[in-house]
């Protein structure tokens, strides 16, 4: 095993995460063959002899926590769970810890607890110091069946007894508490086996009666404690300042201190993380959660099991203590394959380990939990995972998986039912014969306010003035809910920086091949005074290149404060946008510098280039409702800068006549601005449909361009243009009456992929 940081895992298909998890050696051949899709690990055989009455196998997902470092190690952690978000949460959470020094994890020895019920005792005081005063005859007694235990360094270690009140009618009920070191077993067996090996000589020396001789479920002799710090800063988001962020979680802690119905809702947080990884490595996880709960309870109210507060340097710290008495041995490891393998990418070595990794799991979860409810709430994160759950109720297909959830997630309404009527839509005969279109739903972004950071770009669309806005004229651009989100790892120094996955996926026709996508990666290291550093750099982009929706621009954006945070260098927002359109002339050659400020800034703009020294005059554009669009691909790659430079070699030889057309559009631009801020979409239909015109005079539209935009107005769009540098790539469409979706559903039948979104 190499680590537990594996980018973009989650993206990958089953099979090729255990191709992944095979060639990197967390799988052996064994376990990658027995966990291939449709082979079952438990056999029908094999679970009759486990439990009784059997008629089949249940089964859960089994996931990997992802990113975690346990004292100073990295873990992958097989999660056994099928409720949503909670594997993606604690992984996300584990990157955050890890790149703050990661979790300290500490077990106490693993002791369980035998309890020997004594009741008709004639003197219950007297006979307890007698008890005591014989601990040694009684350990050697319950030692003496198990040498082999004994010889691994466990068996009975001590013995208390307990006076616990008057019975209904036996006298004072007297408890004896043998404590077992169970090593690595879980030690249920042996405990009892010890309780009722001792019942006699207690009987004899108490002068009672025993009656119950049984292991107990609360392990408080087996703690584990875990233990998170996070700098404030590295808590900050795009909307929330790290301070923000920080108390919100320390309040939402202390709700659950003062109050037991949240304090239980607290609890079952951490338990999402910690009963996952029992049941995926066989421990019982109804003992663990009797065990937690009953700890929680053992003050004047029930209480949290974990507490987060503030330090001296303003960290936020996160602890967690509570029992947790497992097993690495025994049963239901051997018997189970599933079990086993878990085991095996686990790779931990004793039962204690095993305790402090299932606690960091808790923390990471709590964390998770806390810091959502006090930031975006819980839903942001949950919804969209619950909507895969209720695409694959719903019965749908692979094929149609990411369509039906990206629907349901815009719509709002999560429910089985309308994933069927969506899935029925989707699979309705095409309005025209033509190739299948993917169709992706997006939401805009939520503004980010002045200075908001985040290691992420936006994509765009321009609405007016596309190609007259490199002249000095306005244009008008508004963010898209699809981005470029960049991490910078530190590499060796010296070496090329190293771009993960976008150096893959591209190509050399596109604007952002790996070649430029280097030239862009050095040319930013530069700029920041680390030429020699060396960077490994994982990007994950939502957005499709080559289509005029920015995508170089926004990753240029995320890549710059990647960077930047990885070696805490402190960028405003203006400075990465001028880097970032520095980057911009390496991809495009002459841009205007609307891509990177959209990128940059994530809001509706009016833009202009001046000779100021900023370089350009901003002005935001704010609506009074949200507008929709409809963004369409034509599917043909066009670079921005090829037809940047034909427009410009048309205007260097007759600039009186393209100057007029600048002029025209920029007419529009100032009336396009002005009935936004109203809300009146028909007369920005009108001004799009005539910008269109103007961009054919400029010879920068396509036949697919003109015949989507046809499409879209005969649908009942109320205006519709190519977007972007045009010859290809997408084309926009603002919504009449009967809203989006005709105009959608129009250009799919004709074979085109689709975006929704809104400008807000």
């Amino acid at each position: 095993m190499t680590g537990s940081r594996i980018a973009k895992f989650y993206q990958l298909s089953v099979q090729k995460r255990l191709d992944l998890l095979h060639k990197r050696g967390t799988l052996n051949d064994a376990d990658y063959a027995m966990l291939q899709p449709g082979t079952g690990l438990l056999d029908a055989e094999t679970a009759d002899r486990l439990t009784e009455n059997v008629i089949g196998v249940f089964s859960l997902p089994m996931g990997l926590g992802l990113n975690f470092q346990i004292n100073g190690r990295d873990y992958l952690i097989p999660m056994v769970v099928e409720e949503p978000s909670i594997v993606a949460a604690v992984s996300s959470t584990a990157l955050l810890v890890r790149q703050n020094g990661g979790f300290t994890s500490t077990a106490d020895e693993p002791l369980l607890i035998g309890q020997v019920q004594v009741v008709d005792v004639a003197d219950p005081a007297l006979a307890r110091l007698a008890l005591l005063a014989q601990t040694e005859q009684i350990l050697r007694l319950a030692n003496s069946g198990h040498a082999k235990m004994v010889a691994r360094g466990g068996g009975a270690r001590g013995v208390e007894v307990y006076l616990r009140g008057a019975t209904a009618q036996n006298g004072e009920l007297l408890v004896v508490h043998l404590l077992v070191d169970t090593r690595d077993a879980m030690g249920a067996n042996l405990v009892n086996s010890m309780c009722e090996s001792i019942a006699p000589l207690v009987e004899r020396i108490s002068t009672g009666r025993v009656f119950l001789r049984i292991l107990s479920n609360l392990t408080d002799r087996a703690l584990v404690r875990a233990r998170a710090v996070i700098p404030q800063v590295a808590l900050a988001t795009g909307e929330y300042s790290g301070d923000r962020v920080r108390d919100g979680i320390i309040l939402a802690a202390e709700f659950a201190e003062l109050d037991p119905y949240r304090a239980t809702t607290h609890n079952k947080g951490i338990m999402n993380g910690i009963d996952a990884v029992a049941i995926a490595t066989g421990n019982d996880w109804r003992a663990i959660e009797a065990a937690a709960h009953a700890y929680a309870a053992r003050g004047e109210h029930y209480a949290p099991l974990s507490t987060w507060r503030a330090n001296s340097a303003g960290d936020l710290v996160g602890e967690l203590t509570m029992p947790l008495k497992v097993g690495t041995v025994g049963g239901q490891v051997e018997s189970n394959p599933a079990v086993r393998i878990a085991h095996s990418i686990l790779r931990i070595g004793s039962a204690r380990e095993l305790a402090e990794v299932m606690a960091a799991a808790g923390l990471a979860q709590n964390l998770a939990a806390l810091k959502a409810l006090s930031t975006t709430g819980i839903q942001h994160g949950h919804m969209r995972l619950h909507a895969r759950a209720v695409a694959v109720a719903a019965g749908t297909s692979p094929a149609r998986f990411d369509e039906v959830v990206e629907q349901l997630v815009v719509g709002g309404e999560i429910k089985v039912w309308k994933a069927r009527q969506i899935l029925a839509d989707l699979e309705a005969p095409p309005l025209a014969a033509s190739a299948p279109a993917a169709v992706v739903t997006a939401m805009p972004p939520t503004r980010a306010p002045q200075g908001a950071a985040g290691h992420v770009g936006y994509g765009k669309i321009i609405l007016l003035g596309e190609h007259s806005v490199v002249y000095g004229r306005r244009a008008i651009a508004a963010p898209i809910g699809l981005t470029v989100r960049a991490e910078v790892g530190r590499g060796t120094p010296g070496q090329a920086p190293i771009i993960t996955d976008w150096d893959a996926d591209g190509s050399v026709q596109e604007p952002i091949s790996a070649d430029v996508s280097h030239r862009v990666a050095t040319l930013i290291a530069a700029r920041l005074g680390l030429p020699q550093s060396g960077v490994r750099v994982d990007v994950f982009s939502e957005l499709p290149r080559a289509s005029g929706l920015g995508a170089s621009a926004a990753f240029a954006v995320a890549l710059i404060r990647a960077t930047a945070e990885c070696f805490s260098i402190r960028l405003s927002d203006e400075q990465v946008s001028s880097l970032a359109f520095e980057c911009e002339k390496i991809v495009h050659g002459t841009p205007s510098g609307i891509d990177n400020t959209v990128a940059t800034f994530g809001r509706p703009i009016l833009f202009q280039k001046t000779d100021a020294p900023s370089g350009h005059e901003i002005r935001d554009i704010v609506t009074p409702n949200p507008i929709p669009i409809v963004i369409g691909l034509t599917g043909m790659h066009a670079l921005t800068s090829h037809t940047v430079a034909a427009v410009r070699a048309a205007w260097q030889q007759r600039p009186a006549r393209y100057d007029a057309i600048f002029d025209q559009i920029d007419s529009l631009v100032g009336e396009g601005a002005d009935a936004l801020r109203r809300g009146d979409t028909v007369e920005l239909g009108e001004l799009m449909n005539i910008n269109q015109g103007l961009l054919n005079a400029l010879q920068v539209s396509s036949p697919e361009l003109e015949q989507m935009v046809a499409i879209a107005r005969r649908a009942g769009a109320l205006g519709a243009k190519l977007t972007g540098g045009g010859g290809g790539g997408a084309m926009i469409a603002v919504a009449g009456s009967a809203g989006a979706e005709p105009i959608r559903a129009a250009l799919r039948g004709a074979g085109y992929t689709t975006y929704l979104t809104e400008i807000r």
